[in-house]
């Protein structure tokens, strides 16, 4: 540790509002992916009830599990529960492992061919 002038312990390194940045990594045990799932942002999230009373889960799973009582986004929920969205997607590959919750994904839509934008294009031309 350093000393500051007059012996002192220098403190700058520690900020009081440190906090919110340590917590999420503890509540993933340093994990950053899921361990199931994708969860994209737009990804629907639905608790399966009844939950089974024997789950151990985070006061921020349980928290998760009565938000989504009706389908809620990814995004949603981290702004819900104020966490990031990589720490809340860590939680809810969880809480998917476990069979807890049910996951809607967002459709994959092909591109549009050339044609097609090409024709688009020509519409708004005749405008």
């Amino acid at each position: 540790m350093r000393t500051g002038a007059g012996g002192r312990h220098d403190d700058a390194w520690y900020d009081q509002d440190a906090g919110p940045v340590v917590r999420p990594y503890a509540m993933t045990r340093g994990r950053t992916q899921p361990i199931r799932g994708q969860f994209d942002l737009i990804s629907l999230v639905v608790t399966r009830w009844p939950v089974p009373p024997r789950a151990e889960l985070t006061p921020e799973q349980s928290d998760i599990l009565a938000s989504c009582r009706r389908p809620l986004s990814v995004a949603e929920i981290a702004a819900a529960l104020d966490l990031p969205v990589g720490t809340v997607r860590v939680l809810l590959g969880d809480l998917l492992d476990a069979g807890l919750i049910d996951t809607h994904e967002p459709p994959v839509l092909d591109a549009p061919s050339e044609d097609l934008l090409e024709a688009v294009l020509a519409g708004l031309r005749a405008l």
